[in-house]
């Protein structure tokens, strides 16, 4: 080993929030481990920066609610500085005829009801169930799923017993849950909807969570289970509830970056890795972009697993089975992120002047046939020309974001083509599209477009550049049941160890999926604790 080469024994590719928290608690329990990251802060698609002079915003991840409550406590986030306050009202959806759906706050039975009163007294049972079933995901959360591989039985039996826990989990649900956990990984969010409710609004609020990331149709098979991944998070204790990180979300990674250095772990920035070192069929280091080579005990691979095994890897040192794998992973969540500055508050139509459904998440999307439409034409088109935005105004809520006066809005906006069709480049289409985005907000709020000072686009490929998402996938990997739990990233990976020896991957290509949650880095540092 050459003098300059540095022994580690755990290397981190890529400080993204995962990263951090793998870090951390590795770096606690007596590993020596470096992060290495190739933009020039650490926090991954969790950061905050100034996009417009003054004014600062959440520039992807935007909102908080999985972050787990064992990850922020096992690490001490809030002594590191980080701050949580809950939004006062749950979710915004204005309506073109001029009525509002507002929930949240202790109202949302009586909201429901003035667009049916059936659906409003179905709504505590439908929240009773998701509830009970929220609850047994959240228990397996932290812990890896069954791993299914090939060996003997010593091999088979932890994921035996692991599998006899999940079932003994399972079994506290009675039968009829037991079943509609069933049905929720298999159909359509719009078909578990139509079962409860008959009015559009209530359907179009719900159902929204079904299409955030997912490239899909809330028709599509599958997307009630991304319905239900969005629904099994806590900010401070109360379930299903959803925040705003004071700072924004760079505060989170900030956060983890301070326990993991308090730890002892060393975190560079600058540092991008472009090759993982395969000796004897075995990950021992890597080989920095600036051409400096690192070796350690094991690799911790904290970037999608089709970026990890198509770019970072030799195809030589990847078996077969996971390259044929990651040819058919599916990535490209469809997602068009902006930041824009604004001179004032947003006035809506159907909810005219200031109040707190502007620190709501404010859905701008009518209906499931809307959402329906939107990413048929984005399929055909490249973009829907009527497209699903989800906008927050963090600034509501933290007054440190913007001048006084000013605000800040994040938008989230669905269905636009991951890649454009007929060869067209995003670079050429981004401006064109952003205008777009403002447009449709304008049209909910009238004025919008005359308040925007300054914006900031991440188009799909913009996030791949700038973060590593391959096809601008924010979960790493498509929520569908063939990429989930045992199977994600793929059958004898789920426990966080790689297809090479000495390779781990802690990610959200990893169980329990995409997501600001912390959870795949805690997995992920107990497999390399237990193996070192």
């Amino acid at each position: 080993m050459a003098s300059n080469e540095r022994k580690y024994d755990a290397i981190l590719v890529g400080g993204g929030h995962n990263g951090l928290v793998c870090a951390a608690y590795l770096a606690r329990a007596g590993l020596k481990t470096v992060v290495l990251e190739r933009r020039g802060v650490v926090g991954g698609a969790a950061v905050t920066e100034e996009f417009h002079p003054g004014f600062r915003n959440s520039v992807a991840s935007y909102t908080v609610s999985l972050l787990q409550p064992k990850v922020i406590a096992d690490l001490d986030l809030h002594r590191h500085g980080l701050r949580i306050v809950q939004r006062r009202r749950n979710n915004f959806l204005p309506l073109p005829d001029g009525r509002y759906l507002l929930t949240g706050g202790g109202r949302t039975q009586e909201e429901v009801a003035k667009f049916s009163r059936r659906d409003a007294e179905k709504l505590p049972e439908y929240e009773r169930r998701i509830d009970a079933i929220a609850d047994v995901l959240r228990a397996l959360v932290l812990q890896p799923p069954p791993n299914i591989a090939e060996g003997g039985w010593w091999k088979a039996l932890p994921e035996l017993l692991r599998g006899a826990k999940v079932g003994k989990r399972l079994l506290q649900l009675d039968e009829t849950l037991r079943q509609e956990l069933l049905d929720l990984f298999a159909i359509s969010a719009a078909e578990y909807l139509d079962r409860w409710f008959e009015s559009e609004p209530i359907k179009a609020l719900f159902g929204f969570d079904g299409v955030v990331g997912n490239y899909a149709s809330p028709y599509a098979p599958g997307s009630a289970y991304v319905l239900l991944h969005h629904v099994f998070g806590e900010v401070n204790g109360v379930k299903g509830a959803w925040g705003h990180a004071i700072g924004g979300m760079g505060a989170i990674t900030q956060a983890m970056a301070g326990a993991a250095r308090e730890a002892g772990a060393e975190i560079r920035t600058g540092a991008g890795v472009r090759e993982i070192l395969v000796e004897n069929g075995k990950a021992v280091g890597v080989v920095t972009e600036a051409g400096e080579t690192l070796h350690a005990c094991c690799v911790v691979a904290n970037v999608g697993p089709k970026l990890l095994y198509e770019r970072l890897l030799p195809s030589q040192d990847v078996p077969a089975p996971t390259r044929e794998r990651m040819r058919n992973w599916r990535v490209g969540s469809g997602t068009f992120r902006m930041n824009v500055a604004l001179s004032r508050l947003p006035d809506f139509s159907a909810l005219p002047g200031e109040g707190d459904h502007l620190t709501a998440g404010i859905i701008l999307a009518p209906s499931l046939a809307y959402m329906d439409r939107a990413w048929r034409d984005a399929m055909d088109f490249g973009w829907s020309r009527e497209p699903i935005v989800e906008m927050l105004i963090p600034s509501t809520l933290d007054d440190s974001l913007a001048p006084p006066g000013r605000h800040v809005a994040s938008l989230f906006c669905q269905q636009v083509a991951p890649t454009l069709p007929d060869g067209r480049s995003w670079d050429e289409h981004r401006e064109e599209v952003a205008d777009l985005m403002i447009a449709t907000v304008d049209r909910w709020a009238p004025g919008f477009a005359a308040s925007v000072l300054g914006r900031q686009i991440k188009s799909p490929l913009d996030l791949e550049r700038d973060f590593g998402l391959v096809g601008g996938d924010i979960f790493h990997g498509a929520l569908s049941l063939n990429q989930l739990f045992s199977a994600r990233p793929m059958l004898g990976q789920a426990d966080y160890r790689g297809a090479i020896p000495g390779l781990y991957l802690c990610g959200s290509g990893t169980h329990p999926g995409g997501g600001v949650t912390g959870a795949p880095g805690h997995n992920a540092a107990q497999a390399v604790i237990a193996d070192l």
